[in-house]
């Protein structure tokens, strides 16, 4: 009889979880994670472009690949051949025929207008080799 006594008289322990102190250590983690993601996240894709001359006499291909250069004037060498925004498509397409797929090195001057490096990306795609690197000095 003391026993039941005992458990109505007094006040009853609780069985149940009290989770707003566990989120509230949960949130304060989650922003601790989130400021030391932010500081120690490295910097986008900041490399910088060699600088060139405005013609493709300093070209040393020594892997046999095709070799792409654009100055800042926007002029395109392919392999040494002059072409524009609209024959490169074909002299990359014809030299990919020719030799095989091969990887395509884009040296580009930093002053390059961007749209022209975009046409050369898209005249590999569409030549079929997709295999491009950007050569920097």
């Amino acid at each position: 009889m003391s026993l039941l006594s005992a458990q109505s008289g007094e006040s009853e322990v609780m069985a149940e979880i009290n989770i707003t102190p566990f989120t509230d250590v949960l949130l304060v983690l989650l922003i601790i994670f989130m400021i030391l993601a932010a500081i120690s996240a490295p910097p986008g894709f900041e490399k910088q472009l060699g600088k060139s001359s405005n013609t493709p006499t300093n070209i040393t291909n020594t892997h046999n690949n095709i070799t792409v250069m654009v100055n800042a004037k926007g002029v395109i060498y392919v392999d040494g051949t002059r072409a524009n925004s609209q024959t490169v498509y074909q002299i990359l397409n014809a030299d990919v025929r020719k030799r095989g797929r091969k990887a395509i090195s884009l040296i580009a001057d930093a002053k390059a207008p961007y749209g022209i490096i975009i046409r050369v990306l898209d005249a590999a795609r569409m030549a079929g080799d997709d295999n491009v690197g950007f050569v920097t000095s």
